[in-house]
């Protein structure tokens, strides 16, 4: 076996910049890390770009030492580590891993196995390193926070339907429930984006969701602020609505009346706090490689960039930034 190098080429930054600065991200040199007793060393093939990379990159602040961002991870195992028992060295995986660690914009990266699975056979690196955090989070939104099951009926409404999550998790519920799916959408192109993820049907955000739809079983919100009681208003009562964003001043008073539950979804919490059920996001992963494989969902990376450079990330994160992405941005080292 080839022996690995001690030091990486990796992407990281200093200080939280805005994408004017020319030198928001850097590239950077830094030491290989070695695998702990549960860790697998994988060498990236390709990473994607998530609105949490850019959210990170703005609040982390000064570092003494260049932090690495990047989660969702394409690549092989080189190594292992001594308590690891479901993968060995060879295997291609994918992932979405944690963030208390080191992120995945470099050659090398340290997972805990557990929140890993073994790649789709059927798609290459870019279009697996588009699928683990977003559908890790639409699955858990629908099954893990929602209370539903593939026999649940009823309308789900899923706003902002062309961005990452919303994509997995409309292709989600048409495969695993019998949901009516209305996704929301603005542009010619994102309407078009949602159908083909599988929305029977599709609204505009830009205009009040009140003349448009009602009597809504499940919502899921990636901006709720200023929406809860036009959400309240299409909402039946006693149903549930699932966020994942960070709203501002949330008027949950507005969903008393109707005893609207309320659920947040964070994919990060298993990691975080290593509950006792982490591994349940790798055997997520699994059921997600194998649908992708049998044809049951499609990956959503909609832009591929080239090159593990600091160059390539920041055009990322700018075009996160612009707010018109529909689908993943991947970077193919």
């Amino acid at each position: 076996m080839t022996e690995l190098p001690h030091t990486m080429p990796a992407v990281g930054l200093v200080d939280s910049l805005p994408t004017d600065h020319p030198d928001f991200l850097i590239d950077v040199e830094v030491p290989r890390p070695d695998p702990g007793p549960r860790d697998l060393l994988v060498e990236i093939a390709a990473v994607s770009i998530n609105p949490v990379d850019t959210k990170v990159r703005m609040r982390v602040g000064k570092q003494d030492t260049p932090k690495i961002l990047g989660y969702d991870a394409a690549g092989t195992v080189v190594a292992v580590g001594s308590g690891v028992s479901l993968f060995r060295p060879g295997d291609t995986v994918f992932y979405a891993g944690s963030n208390q660690r080191q992120g995945t914009n470099a050659r090398f990266h340290l997972v805990d196995e557990r929140l890993v699975g073994h790649a789709p056979g059927s798609v290459d690196a870019t279009h697996a390193a588009a699928l683990p955090l977003v559908f890790l989070t639409a699955w858990e939104a629908l099954f893990d926070r929602l209370p539903v099951t593939q026999s649940t009926t009823g309308t789900l409404l899923v706003l902002g339907g062309a961005g990452g999550v919303p994509s997995a998790l409309i292709q989600l519920a048409r495969a695993l429930t019998n949901l009516r799916v209305v996704a929301t959408a603005s542009r010619p192109e994102s309407t078009r984006w949602v159908r083909e993820m599988g929305a029977h049907d599709v609204i505009d955000h830009h205009h009040d969701l009140r003349e448009q739809i009602s009597g809504v079983d499940f919502v899921f919100s990636s901006w709720t602020t200023g929406r809860e009681e036009e959400l309240t208003a299409v909402m039946s009562p006693q149903s549930h609505l699932v966020l994942i964003d960070d709203p501002l001043n949330p008027n949950l008073g507005a969903f008393k009346q109707k005893s609207i539950a309320v659920h947040w979804e964070f994919m990060f919490t298993r990691a975080m706090f290593a509950t006792p059920d982490m591994a349940v996001q790798g055997q997520i992963l699994t059921k997600i490689a194998d649908m992708i494989d049998r044809g049951q969902l499609r990956s959503i990376t909609d832009r591929v960039l080239t090159g593990m450079t600091a160059e390539t990330l920041m055009e990322g994160h700018r075009l996160i930034e612009e707010g018109h992405t529909t689908g993943k941005i991947v970077v193919k080292v």
